[in-house]
């Protein structure tokens, strides 16, 4: 690195941050640091430099604001990704697509069963990777426990679910600022039956749903089985669901219930500031429609701070908060929750027609791992496990896929979502991935109007050797596809 002259007068030390960016700068360009890699820290800028280190934070403050790097709790800076970002839709004109009956897709049923195939790489799968999963003290856990409490094990937790459980997912939930008893919180299997039978507590067939969009496929499967009708709301990567076309929405024909993912949404990856969810809140309270929350990615954000959730404003107990330790610790055990407000017992009562109750074991082993810690440990480890898988894919994008693509930069979660060029057909690339044993998922699928023609979405939830080079394949066979 060249070095900076030390003056010290004050008439320099205003441009000596400015100097600092640029020399950091220059080396991005230059490749010297690239999209994932860890910049130098502050202090070794400051002594490096000859600069205080309030100048150096200047500097990166700056770089920062320039979207070449990025803060990282607990790790430093690094390289932000090169690739430029999803356009955000025009959100000023009024036209949407009307409700739309749903039906289910075989495409949708075949993307689902490939997730599942261990035959394909997974670059498409938004499951967590086995390798970060604390596996073996979960199962240690469970061993303890089942010897501890004996037939507990064995009979079933009826709903609301374990007391114990319940306990600790309501001193969790302080962190996302919802202030709730364990008489509140309902144990269902997984976030996916959360959310259905929030559906089932708040609409009949023939209702009309309004959902984000881009949207989560599977749930366009449970609203197709329940028989509603979805309203496709556009949402940007920055900001999450459009409150203004929302509220325009609601006020051409009755809506039921709305269906967003707050914090690091399926697929769009964006997080809802907290002035947008509190005016997300009081645009449904004020016409009496409830809000269906699904928090599933909530606990793994990039920053220091867990985002709070759009419950945390809820006044009228509208909100129907959904969410289960499915992306953090451990899919196959199915526990999630809801916190379910004024319908909380009709959902208990749901809950008990569909299945009687989740399975006890996986709640004993839960709750003990809770009580002691583990799980805010894990946390801590996984947190910056998927902030750096997520740079390296997006490097990995930025080398191998073709000119004009862009994606969003998520803060949090590991689902990236990928805008091929213009032209491009993300179900052909899809097939085509196949082919090479690569499994994706492609953008229609999210969506009912025959949208997002030309995008994908890809996990960040595991990196290696092979997923480069599934991604470097990835980007030739896009090249192939250019119109």
């Amino acid at each position: 690195m060249a070095m900076i002259n030390g003056q010290k007068n004050s008439a320099v030390v205003s441009l000596l941050y400015e100097q600092v960016a640029g020399e950091i700068s220059g080396l991005i360009n230059q490749g010297t640091f690239r999209a994932g890699d860890r910049v130098p820290s502050i202090r070794q800028l400051s002594r490096r430099f000859d600069v205080s280190i309030n100048t150096v934070m200047q500097a990166y403050s700056m770089l920062e604001d320039q979207r070449l790097i990025e803060a990282r709790p607990q790790s430093g800076y690094y390289v932000r990704s090169r690739v430029p970002e999803i356009r955000e839709p025009d959100l000023q004109s009024r036209s949407f697509t009307a409700p739309t009956t749903v039906t289910i897709s075989d495409l949708c049923q075949q993307v689902m069963r490939n997730m599942m195939n261990r035959d394909l790489l997974p670059l498409g799968s938004a499951i967590p990777s086995a390798q970060n999963l604390p596996i073996d003290k979960l199962n240690r856990i469970m061993a303890s426990e089942l010897r501890r409490y004996g037939e507990q094990g064995v009979l079933y937790q009826m709903p609301p679910g374990y007391e114990r459980l319940r306990v600790q997912i309501a001193r969790r939930a302080l962190v996302a600022g919802i202030s709730s008893g364990p008489d509140d919180i309902l144990v269902t299997s997984g976030c996916v039956e959360a959310v259905l039978l929030a559906l089932r507590a708040t609409c009949r067939a023939g209702d009309t749903i309004a959902v984000e969009s881009p949207f989560y496929f599977n749930f366009m499967q449970m609203i197709a089985e329940l028989g509603l009708k979805a309203l496709e709301i556009p949402s940007t990567p920055r900001d999450g669901i459009s409150i203004e076309a929302l509220r325009y929405a609601i006020g051409q024909g009755k809506i039921s219930a709305c269906l967003v993912i707050t914090n690091f949404s399926n697929p769009l990856g964006s997080l809802m500031p907290d002035e947008r969810k509190r005016e997300l809140v009081e645009l449904l309270a004020r016409h009496e429609i409830p809000l269906i929350e699904d928090d599933i990615y909530g606990d793994l954000t990039f920053g220091n701070e867990r985002p709070t959730a759009a419950k945390s404003f809820d006044r009228s107990d509208l909100v129907i908060y959904c969410s289960s330790f499915s992306k953090t610790i451990a899919p196959g055990y199915r526990i999630g929750w809801a916190i379910a407000g004024r319908f909380q017992s009709e959902m208990e009562r749901l809950k008990m027609i569909m299945n009687v109750a989740p399975s006890s074991p996986p709640q004993l082993a839960l709750a003990e791992f809770l009580a002691t810690g583990g799980y805010d440990h894990h946390l801590r480890s996984i947190r910056r496990v998927h902030a750096r898988n997520m740079s390296q894919m997006a490097d990995a994008v930025a080398r191998y896929s073709p000119p004009g693509t862009r994606m969003t930069h998520p803060a949090g979660g590991f689902i990236l979502w990928v805008e091929m060029p213009e032209g491009t057909d993300a179900i052909l690339l899809y097939h085509r991935a196949l082919e090479k044993g690569i499994s994706i998922v492609p953008g229609p699928l999210f969506s009912l109007s025959s949208k997002y023609g030309n995008h994908i979405r890809l996990s960040a939830a595991q990196w290696d050797d092979k997923i480069e080079q599934g991604i470097k394949t990835l980007g030739s066979l896009a090249h192939e596809l250019l119109p």
